[in-house]
């Protein structure tokens, strides 16, 4: 029987012949393979009689050779593992020189890692990171598509700008060495591929928008793209985006789903994974015991995912927010690096204390003022705020943000021309409140953030196999 190693330590197969292949992690003794596979993060042990085996092909079973051994199961009798096989046949499938291996059996540095991406996926830490990517990536689905929801694909190419952020990726077939010009000595788009300005995505939350409004209940899962020059922890300039839209949903409903799909996708990985959560969970451990006490998470990984799990979440205005941080002593200690007040768009020390320190649970917030949100969320009747709403989660902060959309075309086109957002270039958005116009809402999740969050992982770049940022755009 040909085994993936995952099958094999979780099966019956003691005393069976089997086959199995995988990349060697180490060779003791000219005796001793630890072969993986990346089922798992759990080596098999595969035994050699090195008196049997021709000595040119014991050398080549080196640090990352990739081989495939022949043998029987059986019940192992050393420590650390229950089953091991006693090989009668290796064969060499790809060769690795040892010396030139930058992966060798020790601790890395995940900066060491990040400059040699294509060969992370090879290390413990990186194959639970990918488990438990796909592990969410599949909960996701199977949550909106239990509940009925139409996956739909928005364009990677668009035209709009989507936050009225401006800092998009340009897409073009020009020659930028020639750029044609018009009679103001602009450069001339109509000469170019799509005959107009054109970019990568921002969101693709104005197109779902559109089929919600015809099909009731829809989501995207695509890559969306912003050019900030942003070298944070949390940034990258290409990600992953869920945004889900729901036709006749105000505002509650939308924080509702957002939690129950929270909720889901969490507790669906550590189904699917629980082997690689508890090894990341003892990894964040150690790490933590390298940073001053006051820097410590006060939960290891597996207790704050059980802790959004099993707790409803609170859910205040951005008013109540703000009078909270004002009155607490972290504020009056000026324990805060960004200055309180109403108004501000709150920032992660802002949001993470209020989870991490006073609630002591995930917490929605809605409500937020207008000058600070999209042009896009509906205008509540105090006319200095928006049904919004964020929900922050421990140790990272804002996980979720979405709201109502504005439905009414009056205040939407107000709105528009108070931002400066060009309205003929969005009629056909403008046209969804013409036409049969409803209260709709929806939320975007970035994909990366919620692989951070259940990993465990302190850098958005490790917790996505190519990371984008700036000046880096490698393989």
């Amino acid at each position: 029987m040909k085994l993936n190693i995952v099958e094999i330590l979780k099966g019956n197969y003691i005393e069976k012949e089997i086959v199995v292949s995988g990349w060697v992690r180490t060779f003791r003794n000219n005796q001793f393979i630890a072969l993986n596979d990346g089922t798992s993060n759990q080596n098999l042990q595969v035994i050699v009689d090195f008196n049997k085996l021709d000595s040119a092909l014991l050398k080549r079973i080196t640090t990352s050779a990739c081989i495939s051994a022949s043998g029987k199961l059986v019940a192992s009798q050393g420590k650390g593992q229950l089953v091991e096989l006693i090989a009668n046949k290796i064969e060499i499938l790809g060769d690795s020189d040892a010396e030139e291996y930058p992966l060798q059996p020790k601790k890395h540095s995940l900066e060491f890692l990040r400059e040699i991406a294509h060969l992370r996926f090879r290390t413990n830490t990186f194959g639970s990171i990918n488990r438990l990517r796909n592990a969410l990536i599949f909960g996701i689905h199977t949550f909106f598509q239990d509940r009925g929801f139409l996956n739909i694909h928005t364009p990677i190419i668009s035209a709009s700008d989507a936050e009225g952020a401006g800092e998009m990726f340009r897409v073009t077939t020009l020659d930028l060495d020639n750029l044609p010009k018009n009679e103001q000595n602009e450069i001339d788009f109509s000469q170019d591929f799509f005959g107009r300005s054109s970019n990568l995505t921002v969101s693709g939350q104005l197109e779902a928008e559109l089929a919600a409004m015809a099909l009731s209940k829809v989501y995207t899962f695509g890559p969306t793209f912003r050019a900030e020059n942003s070298n944070t922890t949390r940034h990258l300039a290409e990600f992953w985006m869920i945004e889900p839209e729901v036709a006749f949903n105000e505002l509650k409903e939308n924080a509702d789903l957002a939690e129950e799909m929270l909720k889901y996708v969490i507790q669906f990985a550590m189904d699917k994974c629980p082997d690689d959560i508890l090894f990341l969970d003892s990894r964040l451990l150690e790490e933590e015991k390298q940073k001053p006490q006051n820097e410590r998470s006060e939960m290891g990984l597996v207790e704050k995912l059980n802790f959004v799990v099993n707790n409803n979440f609170e859910r205040i205005t951005y008013t109540e927010a703000i009078d909270i941080l004002l009155q607490s002593s972290h504020y009056k200690k000026k324990k805060f690096k960004f200055d309180v007040k109403w108004g501000i768009d709150l920032q992660s020390e802002h949001e993470r204390f209020l989870v991490e320190k006073h609630f002591k649970k995930p917490v929605i917030v809605t409500d937020y003022p207008k000058d600070i949100k999209a042009f896009y969320m509906r205008q509540n009747d105090d006319g200095k705020t928006v049904a919004a709403m964020d929900i922050l989660a421990p140790g990272i902060g804002e996980i979720v943000g979405g709201s109502q959309r504005e439905e009414r075309l009056d205040k939407l086109l107000q709105r528009m021309k108070e931002m400066n957002v060009p309205t003929e270039e969005m009629y056909w958005y403008l046209d969804l409140r013409k036409f049969g116009t409803c209260k709709h809402a929806g939320f975007g999740l970035g994909f990366e953030r919620l692989v951070q969050f259940v990993t465990g992982m302190g850098n958005i770049r490790d917790v996505i196999p190519f990371p984008r940022t700036p000046k880096n755009c490698e393989f």
